[in-house]
């Protein structure tokens, strides 16, 4: 197949050797010349994602939104979180066969599985709880209270750590807190302040202590220290506007911020976490959710859930020789289909999408 610029330019070059020369013997040698490009042009690459399937999220209700996703590796399940169905869905993520609902959570928000425990941890922002669930028969086992308007996690795998956002009781309508939870003992240890009504999404180093978190009604970044369990500082969002969703290149420094600066525009906010400052920013659609990085590769994949007329799409970005990064491509999913998630052990990419203008479902894209 011819690659698209080559072939465009061929078409000139050839229809301009027709005009100029109405001998078919001077045509076809013209055509001889070009016929090299042909040879040395390299192929269009191929797309970063190539969809596979729409999974049916059953019997969900009309209702825009559906929350975090997460995986069980070895069992090959995914969890999803169709919040008007106030339920967790349990997916074959091999088959896209549904093996199980779980029922009767208020406000479904986030997942974490726990493997070696066989226990699924699901926070309730609606009843402000942590529930928790045998793996094996989805029974529930415990709640972990005092949790109000548990939203967002993080995990550290070296302490068995999860950390929550959440509203702070008692504290009025200015402070909330990211709550410690150990999922080991499955106790709630304490809670670090953070100076805002609506912390949003995190990003946690691996190899230091910090946590980034969204302060979103602030246009701030909270910087935590997870070992001090204190706030260390905040840094003002200054480029776009209601930041809500969190990537980390932590071997480069690098911190990325989605804000959803409208319905249907957004921004990708390129923060150094050396010095706290914004370095650069990149359009996006409306309603970012979801940011990965994806180290081996140097990709940024951005999950946005614009409403009709616009409508969701994944962006991925590639890190450029110099440091930058440019756009590999823009893959249409669906309205309101915000929250993804990436899972680089199998090389797929879910894209959770509401009941809104049809059936509530999964996208399952291969990354390539």
């Amino acid at each position: 197949m011819i690659p698209t610029t080559v072939g465009w330019a061929l078409r000139v070059k050839v229809y301009f050797c027709r005009a100029k020369e109405n001998s078919l013997r001077k045509l076809l040698l013209c055509v001889f010349i070009l016929s090299p490009l042909l040879l040395v042009a390299r192929p269009d690459s191929k797309e970063p994602l190539r969809f596979l399937m729409a999974v049916v999220m059953p019997d969900v209700p009309k209702g825009p939104y559906s929350d975090h996703l997460a995986v069980d590796m070895d069992g090959h399940r995914l969890f999803a979180t169709p919040q008007a169905q106030k339920s967790v869905q349990v997916i074959d993520f091999t088959t896209g066969k549904l093996i199980h609902t779980i029922g009767g959570i208020g406000n479904p928000h986030s997942v974490l599985y726990r493997q070696d425990l066989g226990k699924i941890y699901v926070t309730d922002g609606e009843a402000g709880l942590l529930r928790i669930y045998n793996g094996k028969d989805y029974q529930q086992i415990k709640t972990i209270e005092n949790l109000p308007d548990a939203d967002s996690v993080g995990y550290d795998p070296a302490t068995k750590y999860l950390y929550v956002t959440t509203a702070m009781k008692g504290s009025g309508s200015e402070a909330s807190a990211l709550s410690i939870v150990d999922t080991t003992s499955a106790k709630l240890l304490g809670q670090i302040k953070l100076p805002a009504e609506s912390p949003e999404a995190m990003a946690m180093e691996t190899s230091g202590p910090l946590i980034y978190v969204d302060l979103m009604d602030r246009n701030k970044i909270a910087v935590v220290d997870r070992q001090k369990q204190s706030l260390v500082t905040t840094w003002p969002v200054t480029k776009c506007k209601k930041n809500i969703a969190a990537g980390l290149d932590e071997a480069h420094h690098r911190l990325f911020i989605g804000c959803r600066d409208t319905e249907t525009q957004g921004t990708l906010d390129v923060f150094d976490t050396q010095t706290g400052k914004e370095l650069e920013v990149y359009p996006l659609g409306g309603w970012v959710d979801y940011i990965a990085y994806d180290p081996p590769t140097g990709r940024i994949y951005a999950s946005c859930g614009a409403p009709v007329p616009d409508g969701g799409a994944i962006y991925v970005f590639k890190t450029t020789t110099d440091g930058h990064y440019a756009l590999l491509s823009r893959t249409p999913t669906a309205p309101r289909a915000k929250t993804a998630l990436f899972v680089p052990e199998i090389k797929r990419l879910f894209v959770s999408v509401p009941h809104f203008e049809d059936q509530a479902r999964i996208l399952f894209y291969e990354v390539q």
